[in-house]
């Protein structure tokens, strides 16, 4: 496949003005407080495609690097066509089994019509499989799914490199690696939340490899794409830090579990990439505190607001000067409406907030 011209068209639509102005307002959104009670950040105007752009299901993007690459610069091209407030990112968009595939989980992937990631099988056997998943010790981690991830974000540098405006603004961004717990759970089966009660020692056991092999994976990423400093780009958004755990499986633990079984596990991968950011689905309101509490936990990227304690939510993040990025703008309304002030740390998506709730001058 030739992208040469994929290439060329993002190139000759970049506005070097434009996207560093972008950046700058991220950046003060990010260390600071913006000046609007939601942050919604747009592109002055539209800047469309000079070629027509297919596209690429993620099935066919499993399989050929090339059409990865165009599957992930196409909605970067959308995103200028949009005019949008993201930054420009791409990814080895390979779901959320890439971890678990690296430890010997077996591949599931989903039919082409349905055009989603796939995921991975459990390790048959509950908690004998992970007896012998320790056993074996520490995984290669270009097993599975882990040499595709790192030769095609090789891939990703290689192409944009002739094309300076595309290699400077288009952010290549760190795998779905999930989180510790998460990856447990891929691994684990649902078994998990009663062998968590019944192996609490073995279930710790598991954590403690997963989270080595979560650190050594990052750094081996790292050597490929090097973080940029001190606040990176994930889902076309900045936040302080360096990584976005995924902690979906919370929602199933109390937060005496969460303590135990999760925020230490996590804590030592924030502690290891400068700290990040974390987004979890679903119910999180009862171990938000606790989530909040670990060092260099800088930004919550939190989705179904309609199934949490809203005010809790917003005492342990906002006012405790964490950001809410990728929030649903039906809430944002919501809580303004309701007279909460949101402080300048609220990010949503869509645009039209720049004017609505823009504060008068002093």
């Amino acid at each position: 496949m030739d992208l040469g011209p994929y290439l060329q068209d993002i190139e000759a639509r970049l506005d070097p003005a434009v996207e560093n102005a972008l950046e700058d307002e991220w950046r003060r959104f990010t260390f600071g407080t913006w000046d609007e009670p939601v942050f919604a950040p747009a592109r002055p105007r539209p800047a469309p495609p000079g070629i027509e752009w297919p596209s690429v299901t993620v099935n066919k993007a499993m399989d050929d690097f090339d059409a990865m690459a165009l599957q992930q610069l196409r909605m970067c091209s959308q995103v200028l066509a949009d005019g949008g407030g993201a930054l420009l990112s791409v990814r080895c968009n390979y779901g959320t089994g890439i971890l678990p595939s690296v430890f010997g989980a077996e591949l599931f992937v989903m039919d082409e019509e349905l055009n989603t990631l796939p995921t991975t099988r459990p390790l048959a056997g509950g908690a004998d499989a992970m007896r012998r998943l320790l056993d074996r010790g520490m995984p290669d981690i270009r097993a599975g799914l882990g040499a595709r991830t790192f030769e095609m974000a090789e891939r990703f540098r290689r192409i944009m490199a002739p094309y300076p405006k595309t290699s400077r603004y288009v952010h290549i961004y760190h795998p779905d690696v999930q989180g510790p717990m998460d990856v447990c759970e891929l691994l684990w089966g649902s078994g998990l939340f009663i062998d968590v009660a019944d192996y609490p020692a073995l279930v710790k056991d598991v954590l403690e490899l997963i989270t080595a092999a979560y650190i050594a994976f990052m750094r081996e990423w790292e050597k490929i794409v090097p973080f940029e400093g001190d606040a990176t780009v994930h889902w076309g958004m900045m936040h302080r830090g360096r990584v976005m755990l995924r902690d979906d499986s919370a929602m199933n633990f109390s937060p005496e579990m969460y303590r135990e079984f999760i925020q230490p596990y996590d804590q030592r991968v924030l502690d290891a990439f400068m700290g990040g950011a974390i987004h979890f689905c679903g119910r999180g309101d009862h171990y938000i505190a606790d989530m909040c509490s670990s060092r260099g936990v800088y930004a919550i990227a939190m989705s179904q607001p309609h199934l949490n304690d809203m005010d809790r939510i917003y005492t342990n993040t906002i006012e405790r000067g964490i950001k809410l990025i990728g929030f649903p703008s039906d809430e944002a309304r919501r809580a303004l409406a309701s007279g909460r002030d949101l402080l300048g740390h609220v990010h949503c998506a869509d645009p039209s907030f720049r004017h609505q709730f823009a504060r008068k001058p002093a």
